[in-house]
């Protein structure tokens, strides 16, 4: 593969990753509007079952029918479903009791863990200045969660757990991007999605362990109800957003770098911002900008590593005449 096939593949994925971020955000903003009314497993459940209709009608058609279902990874398929499934509880537990700017700020430590484990399993080269930037991140996410003061809340290790086991599911996307479709990807996702809260429903759905008064522990034990009539819209837009942030988010790892794809998922960090101003009226405050600044700044920084290691790249290249 030519270096400018590289280079292509990479802002390919990084226009995916773009508009898969752009439907995450989306997806956040429910999550959190809904936390206060429904158990999370119900709103996994109903939002499983609307992308799993909406995959069936309007995108398995186009990728190859009932094919789309054939794997020869089922095993890692399985694996990525529950790292998937794990991550999104952590993250939207954590959403119900944090400001979704805190909450989305906390979780970006993903990026750099991806950075990281991409040197680790996938033997991609990361120079002394990028992890010099992915230690300034971390810096940025400890000032957010303020371990060992009296400003810390246990909820805000959730996003932490969450953005490990992302970085987890992004790895195994890596390693069967090849071979596998986003298609396919996607809607086992989705399954395993419709499975697991099937099971913590029928576990613990009548909310006899509900009363707690902790906004996390609430929206993990709440009892299942019938919906409101005013929030089908919400579920349905839960539903499709997730389904195709993760169809868009599965072809961006396919197709680029995980180290060149990663840091464009920060655009969800204003996005985060504006929807707590305008939806919830939070504002981060003076330390929490601090460390969204640390961790925003390390992305870009490492984006720019980047853009110059593929420049040199393309100059050491032989170029042949014809």
């Amino acid at each position: 593969m030519t270096s400018a096939t590289v280079q292509r593949a990479n802002l390919t994925g990084a226009a995916y990753a773009l508009a898969a971020v752009s439907c995450f955000s989306i997806n956040d903003v429910g999550i959190k509007f809904l936390s206060g009314g429904y158990a999370l497993h119900q709103v996994v459940f109903i939002r499983a079952l609307v992308a799993l209709v909406v995959f069936t009608c309007l995108v398995m058609p186009f990728a190859g029918g009932l094919t789309v279902l054939r794997t020869r990874r089922p095993v890692i398929h399985l694996v990525r479903g529950l790292c998937v499934v794990a991550a999104n509880m952590c993250l939207f537990l954590g959403l119900a009791a944090l400001p979704i700017a805190d909450a989305t700020a906390i979780f970006f430590v993903s990026p750099l863990v991806i950075t990281v484990f991409s040197v680790i399993f996938l033997r991609e080269t990361v120079g002394p200045r990028r992890w010099a930037a992915i230690t300034v991140g971390f810096v940025g996410v400890l000032i957010i969660v303020k371990p060992g003061t009296a400003a810390f809340q246990a909820a805000s290790l959730l996003p932490i757990a969450a953005a490990f086991l992302y970085a987890t599911l992004h790895m195994l996307t890596r390693r069967i991007g090849g071979t596998e479709s986003a298609a396919t990807m996607a809607v086992y996702i989705q399954i395993t999605f419709l499975v697991a809260s099937t099971l913590i429903g029928l576990a613990i759905g009548d909310g006899r362990f509900a009363g707690s008064g902790h906004p996390s522990l609430e929206f993990l034990f709440r009892g299942w109800e019938w919906p409101a009539t005013g929030d089908y819209p919400i579920l349905v837009t839960l539903g499709v957003s997730g389904l195709f942030g993760g169809l868009f988010i599965s072809q961006a790892y396919r197709l680029s770098e995980a180290a060149f794809a990663a840091p464009f998922e920060y655009v969800a960090m204003p996005m985060a911002i504006f929807w707590g101003v305008t939806v919830f009226g939070t504002w981060p405050d003076a330390t929490a900008w601090i460390g969204i600044a640390l961790i925003i700044g390390s992305g870009l920084y490492l984006l720019w590593r980047e853009t110059v290691r593929d420049a040199r790249i393309a100059r050491r290249a032989p170029t042949y005449r014809r």
